[in-house]
């Protein structure tokens, strides 16, 4: 008999309650220059007695921060983000933007910084919501009036130009749109893409001449999945598989076919010469019979597109089953030796949809982090010890960098002994070193999406 997973157990079983708490203890030092915010989203429901979404993509949105200043931890805290549902559910006034109820879903996925803004973001159609630096909601975003719809779940940031590249989706077309944001705040450009299949996209990649898109074997299935609260989409093998690069100035995207797959994640892109080298985390199937499918494993693999022949090659650089691959936000874009990942032992678990429910054991999540040494075709891995694990980390450069891995990695890791969860930072050159500073929270963090080291805004005296 098949089992339905309830994905909201184990380590991503909800917390009930916000927190807020200042003067966080610290075991070691936290760098002096780290003075920011460090957030992560994900799903939680709200309260037990919630009818709990079959799906983890479908879970109420809530933010996770750490403030570092000076050197200290100052606090912590974290918020569900109001969104129509989660504010009627909670008897408050809905937020400046917000859509209705029953077309709103909870911008779940990822939280960052830009233009000295602080947005939650999710994908399909959808506008990200801003927060406060508190992580309050202030409300649905249109970016000052520049968002034509909805906003996408992982943006590029150009560390050359400033700008945020993303390639989004809706719910009522078929189209891919280029959107472009100015370091200002504003979409300066929009270019749509013509795609009549309706393909599943998740993510881009970024060179310095292109806007890689995906549109591969997934693809968007009946419109009411998500009010079954299962995932919209299907596998379709015999669709193909491709790769499309964009020129960024907004002509004519050019396609190259790959084997059939699945990606939720890149790396990183660049170019070199002719070829364009894309790094991603593959699926060899995904959404079998509408659902995740557990049986899939993840890997790290290039492919090099010659942009003379038309050709791509595919090659395998670890075979472990890995997500949420990161690099130096300081090389997006451009060539790249560095990558890390976490090790996916029992992620996809979380994320099937089947038709009994079975709990999952508390363990089952990011249980060890991975160092790629892409140019020597080498890797670290960092055992995290028993029951402890970890989701996405965010590298941050050092100040006055050496090196593409001079700097800190963040995470948060869940401590078994405390019940609770850390904050994280390490060295990413001494990756298997001990930690340079743990930021103890009062609370467990449950796994979750993406998240996003945001520096506090410099400020600048002005001259005389």
């Amino acid at each position: 008999m098949s089992t339905v997973i309830d994905p909201f157990t184990g380590a991503y079983t909800p917390v009930g309650a916000e927190v807020t708490a200042f003067d966080l203890p610290v075991t070691g030092t936290v760098p002096a220059e780290l003075n920011g915010r460090y957030l992560r989203n994900g799903p939680n429901g709200m309260r037990p007695e919630d009818l709990r979404p079959r799906h983890l993509f479908a879970g109420y949105a809530m933010v996770h921060g750490v403030r570092l200043l000076d050197g200290r931890a100052r606090w912590y805290r974290n918020r569900l983000v109001r969104s129509a549902a989660v504010a009627e559910a909670l008897g408050e006034r809905a937020r400046p933007g917000a859509a209705p109820r029953i077309a709103d879903i909870a911008p779940n996925t990822h939280v960052i910084g830009h233009a000295d803004r602080t947005y939650a973001l999710v994908e399909g159609g959808f506008r990200p919501y801003e927060l406060s630096y508190e992580i309050e909601t202030v409300g649905a975003s249109d970016f000052c009036g520049t968002l034509p719809d909805g906003f996408a779940a992982h943006p590029k940031l150009d560390p050359v130009t400033g700008e945020l590249h993303a390639i989004t989706w809706q719910r009522d077309s078929a189209d891919l749109r280029h959107l472009v944001l100015s370091p200002q705040g504003s979409v300066t450009r929009a270019v749509d893409i013509p795609m009549p299949h309706r393909p599943v996209v998740h993510d881009m990649a970024l060179t310095r001449t292109f806007a890689v898109v995906l549109d591969l074997s997934a693809r968007l299935g009946t419109a009411d999945n998500l009010a079954r609260k299962t995932y919209p989409a299907v596998w379709n093998e015999t669709g193909g598989a491709r790769v499309g690069l964009l020129p960024r100035d907004g002509t004519e995207v050019r396609w190259f076919e790959v084997e059939p797959c699945f990606v939720f994640h890149t790396l990183n892109a660049h170019e070199d010469g002719d070829r364009v080298v894309i790094d991603v985390v593959r699926y060899p199937r995904m959404f079998t019979g509408g659902a995740l499918d557990g049986q899939s494993s993840p890997t790290l693999d290039r492919w090099t597109v010659d942009t003379v022949s038309g050709k791509v090659t595919e090659t395998r650089l670890d075979d472990r089953p890995q997500e949420f691959p990161a690099v130096s936000p300081a090389v997006v874009g451009g060539a790249h030796r560095y990558g890390y990942s976490t090790v996916a032992t029992d992620l996809l678990r979380h994320l099937a949809v089947t038709d009994r429910r079975e709990a999952l054991p508390p363990e089952a999540a990011g249980d060890a982090l991975i160092k790629h040494d892409l140019s020597r075709q080498s890797s670290t891995v960092r055992q995290l010890g028993a029951g402890r694990h970890a989701g996405e980390v965010s590298f941050v450069p050092r100040d006055g960098a050496r090196s593409e891995d001079d700097g800190y990695l963040l995470a948060y890791v869940h401590d078994p002994g405390r019940g609770a969860s850390d904050l994280v930072i390490l060295s990413a050159e001494d990756f298997t070193g001990a930690p340079i500073a743990t930021v103890h929270l009062p609370v467990r963090v449950p796994a979750g999406f993406h998240g996003s080291w945001i520096p506090d805004p410099v400020v600048r005296e002005e001259s005389p």
